[in-house]
């Protein structure tokens, strides 16, 4: 027989492995120039970015302002810091597991270059930033307080016994210098501590959260001791949590404040209820900052305890311990479990308030009233408890015909069963960190950092506001 004919060798160079046919071929899109701007456009917005850095809370008090000259150097530095105040200075790699907001992709090209072909670029720059009250609040405040740092910041009012009505001396006399500076109401002069000096820290306190006693403790020399400096890096973070929201909320929704423990239900996007919330403790604890939809309402629900909580803290105590506390135990082994029973003594009350989430984390009643009256407020699991759960479930499943407000309450004070109440109008949730925040009248209000996230998102916003002028 003949032999076979050679194989035809195909040089490695010339091998192609075919694409299946259902999968097209990518194109590639070619990146458009960048603007060519004019001597005047390149000017104004040198200075634009000059200034509105600092205005902003992209980098710190003390950082060199470096702006190129060159075009291509200039339109992309505009185009990093228009990213940055719209949609956030952070890159993916800088947000921790339970900062689990993130801000939408943004693209500044297209609006930029039609903002340079128009001549409208001061307009471009001053609709990127995120287009609340809050944040408008924020930024006015960090230029006032950035102007006391530059000014010499505050002297911090020396140890000693509390300060109250009849106190005299050099440290009411720091005193009255230290309230001055925030609060215009105050005379700065004098060593008495009087009526007016007792209603000037009260009003402090309310501004820091702390209870209102006017007697100036431990607390209230802490907050008040604070430096300037680190008013400003708190800002500063603050304002960067803003732009990590979308630039248009829901009119209808509920906000969570986790370091004052507050919660807030807007409609038509004004506030109609508030109270008192249970957030989660520092050192492990800590409620995760997210957005979510609340789907259904559980009424007399059990509690499933989470393994950590379970081994770390329940079953030590003993098969008296658990059966006195209607627990049960599910399954044998390294896998078992606990379940409260529902009823009054449910760690989670007769609510429960369902959303989506990695965290399996959920708004819920409480036996436990007590720690409502206290001002701090951060000691849950991570979950958080709610003042006035009756309340807020009657609100969201007032569209849901067989759920009347007779009917919610004939199910939590005649029976323990089980029911999942599901709404006609889901409702988007914010569980949100503000540690910062101005009011009507711009005056600033600060809360304790009890997660300790503001200065590590302070530093994160100025090493990456640093290596971004560095690469240019």
């Amino acid at each position: 027989m003949p032999a076979a004919p050679p194989a035809r060798i195909i040089p490695p160079a010339m091998q192609t492995t075919p694409l299946p046919p259902s999968i097209p071929v990518p194109m590639v899109q070619p990146v458009a120039p960048l603007p060519v701007l004019t001597p005047v456009q390149a000017t104004q917005l040198a200075a634009l970015l000059e200034q509105d850095g600092a205005v902003q809370g992209l980098r710190s008090v003390d950082a060199a302002v470096s702006i190129p000259q060159a075009n291509d150097a200039l339109v992309r530095a505009a185009l990093d810091h228009a990213h940055a105040v719209h949609a956030g200075r952070l890159d993916t790699a800088d947000f921790q597991e339970d900062w689990a907001l993130r801000p939408a992709a943004y693209d500044p090209r297209p609006a930029f270059a039609k903002a340079v072909a128009e001549d409208r670029i001061a307009q471009w720059f001053a609709a990127l930033p995120p287009p609340w009250a809050g944040y408008d609040g924020l930024r006015a405040g960090l230029t006032r307080y950035r102007g006391i740092v530059t000014a010499g910041g505050w002297q911090a009012i020396p140890a000693g016994a509390d300060l109250s009505m009849g106190s005299k001396g050099a440290r009411v006399a720091a005193l009255r210098k230290r309230l001055a500076i925030e609060d215009p109401e105050v005379v700065a002069t004098g060593d008495s501590f009087d009526a007016t000096l007792k209603a000037a820290v009260q009003r402090a306190q309310r501004r820091y959260g702390l209870n209102p006693t006017g007697t100036v403790s431990t607390q209230t020399m802490g907050a008040l001791n604070v430096p300037a400096r680190d008013r400003v890096r708190q800002i500063m973070a603050n304002m960067e949590r803003w732009r990590w929201l979308p630039h248009e909320l829901p009119k209808n929704r509920i906000q969570v404040n986790i370091a004052a423990a507050v919660l807030t239900v807007f409609e038509g996007d004004s506030p109609v209820m508030s109270m008192k919330a249970v957030t989660g403790k520092p050192g492990g604890g800590e409620t995760p900052m997210l957005q979510s939809t609340i789907h259904s309402v559980v009424l007399n629900p059990p509690w499933n305890v989470p393994s950590s909580i379970a081994n770390r803290e329940l079953f030590p105590k003993g098969d008296g311990y658990l059966k006195a506390n209607n627990f049960r135990i599910i399954g044998e082994g390294p896998n078992r479990r606990l379940q409260q029973a529902s009823g009054d003594t449910s760690a989670l009350g007769r609510f429960k308030f369902d959303f989506d989430n990695p965290f399996a984390v959920y708004l819920h009643d409480t036996p436990a009233q007590a720690g409502f009256s206290r001002f701090d407020r951060l000691a849950s699991h991570g979950c958080i408890r709610l003042e006035k759960p009756a309340e807020l479930a009657k609100l969201l499943l007032r569209d849901v015909p067989e759920w009347s407000e007779a009917a919610i309450d004939e199910q939590v004070t005649t029976t323990t069963k089980t029911v999942r109440a599901r709404l006609n109008t889901p409702v988007q949730v914010y569980l949100l960190y503000w540690t910062a925040f101005a009011s009507a009248n711009g005056q600033m209000s600060f809360r304790a950092d009890p997660y300790k996230w503001d200065a590590v998102l302070a530093d994160k916003i100025e090493r990456r506001s640093a290596a971004q002028v560095a690469s240019r």
